[in-house]
């Protein structure tokens, strides 16, 4: 054997062995190379085909033909097209088909923010949660009406939107209707332990009846620190038997919030929620009230305060009075402002 094919020999030895390795580096960069250049999230619906899983992982891996198609070989190694779970996922920059591949598998989701709070109904209180997680609003309506769920939180004839706290919540979005009951079971119990438990007890009110004239007080106004000179006023009224005749209640009995003008039709109203009509607090939250308004009942201020009106300047605070001469005065002031601005 001549030096020179010898030579040729190990040339090609080094070609063939320098191919193999750039195969084996672009191969290992298919498979376990960064796929995402930025962090993103998808979300896999319950109902969601394989193939529109495929496509969602395809819009996250971008243009990349290879990794495209080692995700796919990885996918079909681990049987994904049966595994794959419905959710929010949320993948990292610089993460691997590989790992994207098992996060869909083990359905290793991450939580979605979920805004309580702002609603006046059960049906808006659904559209709104629907928006936020998968479930569907129909499907939520069904759950909150429920009698046998409802009883097993201690609804039987009341609302339960009165379990319901105002806040931000992490929870998964596959969350079910009842999942999700569960978990505001567990932060209204929490949100009720200690002080505030206490206070409602001394005022000899149960949590539902603090809950629903915490909703009366926040429809009231939304000038935080008003709230307990209002929840006083209410609370004077309900303890000398005087109807709390609050206008909010009267909008919730015509399911009229957008309702400017109150008038003497409109407090004839029957309605067991109408407290021009009816003595003490309605059946039911009028809407799930503010953080704040629930502490202002339970930190009322102490008063001798029967009436308030809203104040002709439109800055959405009160005039309080003791009187009923005093109040007609302040009333008189604020019909006059409307009848300005020709608010009927």
């Amino acid at each position: 054997m001549s030096k020179n094919f010898t030579h040729k020999i190990f040339v090609y030895g080094l070609y063939f062995v320098g191919l193999c390795a750039i195969a084996l580096i672009v191969t290992y960069n298919a498979f376990y190379g960064s796929a995402v250049k930025s962090e993103t999230s998808v979300f896999i619906e319950k109902q969601a085909s394989y193939d529109e899983v495929c496509d969602s992982v395809q819009a996250i891996i971008g243009d990349s033909g290879l990794k495209s198609a080692a995700f796919k070989f990885y996918a079909s190694h681990i049987n994904l097209d049966k595994r794959y779970k419905a959710g929010h996922y949320s993948f990292p920059k610089g993460v691997s088909v590989i790992r994207i591949a098992r996060i869909l598998a083990l359905g290793e989701q991450d939580p979605v923010r979920l805004v309580i709070g702002g609603a006046r109904t059960i049906p808006q209180l659904a559209g709104k949660i629907s928006r936020q997680i998968a479930a569907d609003s129909a499907e939520l309506v069904s759950t909150l009406y429920n009698k046998k769920i409802r009883a097993s939180h201690g609804y039987v004839r009341d609302s339960i939107m009165a379990m319901f706290i105002p806040n931000t919540y992490e929870v998964y979005w596959t969350t079910t209707p009842e999942q999700l009951l569960q978990r505001m079971h567990r932060e209204y119990d929490s949100f009720w332990q200690g002080d505030r438990d206490a206070k409602r007890k001394g005022l000899k009110m149960s949590r539902y009846e603090v809950m629903t004239l915490a909703s009366i007080v926040y429809e009231e106004t939304k000038a935080t620190d008003e709230m307990a000179r209002v929840a006083g006023v209410y609370i004077n009224r309900l303890r000398k038997g005087i109807p709390l005749q609050a206008d909010p209640t009267v909008k919730y009995a015509l399911q009229d919030f957008e309702l400017k003008r109150v008038l003497r039709k409109h407090l004839k109203f029957k309605s067991p929620h109408n407290t021009y009509v009816n003595r003490g607090l309605p059946p039911s939250p009028i809407c799930i009230p503010s953080i704040a308004a629930i502490d202002a009942v339970l930190n009322y201020e102490k008063h001798s305060y029967l009436y308030f009106c809203a104040r002709p300047e439109f800055d959405g605070r009160h005039n309080f009075a003791r009187t009923l001469s005093e109040h007609n005065a302040n009333a008189r002031a604020y019909s006059a402002a409307l009848d300005k601005l020709r608010i009927k």
